[in-house]
């Protein structure tokens, strides 16, 4: 070898040990560490089911929903809550299909309609609902997802306990068969739900599902950012009062799956911006001397989740530089394996299910150039509040 390449070789190895460090710390390290934590230090919710049940506010922020927005409404009516202690209000972000005539039709039912006059996006649309609002605790979930019909009140039995300020459901991401082009999104929905498992266990999330949670009323009615994220900060906004976020097994919630592998990368673009957008707003709650074991789990959770991407690349260029020194295709195939595979399930049918060792290959590598690519559009503070809701197949789960 070469003076050269045996400089372009210890450069390769350099960044072959360094750059998945902080993947592995993310996705392995920070879970061991929660796990080691929860068994000294447990922090169980003492919750019970009420006397009297809350009076709650279900909130639906819809635009264009007219292919679901009827069989959502169908299952909230008829979900496990006193109907006499809830409402239910659809807020439409100035939608122009019949979305706004369907919940029209449920009113003497008791469905309310708040129609925005322009489109703001999600959270203008929340903060439009505000002072619509009566529910001593307000509940949000999308149009598109579907509801157990016990988990109202398993979610809503959490705030019992005075320590509670968000409850947050477990989502199950199912499929339309007999496609599932997209089986990474399952996987790692199951991930994360036990990640959130944890940090419950521990203390407090540092996100809710942006599909199914309930808040404080006195937490939720303010104001928020119309470009960033209620979904995430409701978690903080409760951190920073004095509240849990506590994540609840039993509350759940089914997701449609995203069968387009491209449909699945534009909305993790969009929500990995709005995210990092969210983050450095709220960026006071990683300051350890403040916040302690939070800051951490936040820091851990979100920003060093968020960075990964930059040290796979930074590793995947490693492969090609230590290829190049030693002349030899075998690290570079080590790069483009991955990246084969994730072409292949890019271009997968969507009514077709691919292999797994497409799909989640597939899955993996879309998350990372979509983190790639949402760094720069948060840098440069793009901020985009307009919203364009991820379109899902109906699914109409066994419960």
């Amino acid at each position: 070898m070469t003076g050269q390449d045996v400089f372009l070789a210890k450069l390769a190895l350099s960044f072959l040990l360094f750059g998945p460090v902080i993947a592995i710390y993310a996705y392995l390290g920070y879970p061991a560490l929660l796990k080691l934590i929860s068994l000294i230090l447990a922090n169980p919710v003492r919750a019970r089911e009420p006397d009297t049940w809350p009076f709650i506010s279900i909130t639906i922020p819809v635009y264009n929903e007219e292919r679901v927005i009827g069989a959502t409404l169908d299952a909230l009516l008829a979900a496990d809550y006193p109907a006499d202690r809830r409402q239910i209000l659809v807020v439409s972000d100035a939608s122009t299909d019949r979305t706004d005539e369907i919940v029209r039709g449920y009113a003497d039912r008791g469905v309310e309609l708040l129609r925005m006059p322009v489109r703001g996006g999600k959270t203008a649309a929340e903060n439009a609902a505000l002072q619509n609002l009566r529910g001593d605790i307000v509940v949000n979930t999308d149009a598109s997802v579907r509801i157990a019909p016990a988990a109202l009140k398993l979610l809503l039995a959490r705030f019992s306990d005075p320590e509670i300020g968000v409850a947050s459901g477990r989502d199950v991401s199912v499929a339309r068969a007999p496609g599932d082009s997209n089986l990474g999104e399952s996987q790692y929905v199951g991930y994360e739900m036990w990640v959130r498992d944890l940090e419950s266990r521990v203390g407090s999330l540092v996100g809710a599902s942006g599909c199914f949670y309930a808040i404080l009323r006195e937490l939720h009615v303010t104001l928020f950012p119309s470009a960033l994220s209620r979904d995430f900060a409701c978690a903080l906004i409760a951190h920073e009062h004095g509240y849990r976020a506590v994540s609840v097994n039993e509350a759940i919630c089914y997701v449609p799956r995203v069968q387009s592998l491209q449909r699945e990368y534009t909305r993790k673009v969009r929500t990995l911006t709005r995210g990092l957008e969210t983050l450095w707003y709220k960026r006071s709650l990683m300051n350890p001397l403040r916040y302690g074991l939070f800051a951490w789990m936040l820091a851990s959770h979100k920003l060093v989740r968020w960075l990964a991407p930059w040290g796979l690349a930074l590793a995947g260029l490693g492969c090609l530089l230590l290829a190049v020194a030693w002349r030899s295709v075998v690290p570079a195939a080590v790069f483009l394996l991955p990246l084969l595979l994730a072409a292949a399930g890019w271009v997968w049918p969507e009514n077709r299910r691919a292999p797994r060792f497409v799909a989640v290959p597939a899955y993996v590598v879309s998350g990372i150039v979509a983190a790639l690519e949402a760094w720069p559009r948060a840098l440069r503070r793009e901020l985009n509040p307009v919203w364009e809701p991820t379109r899902r197949e109906p699914v109409v789960p066994k419960v």
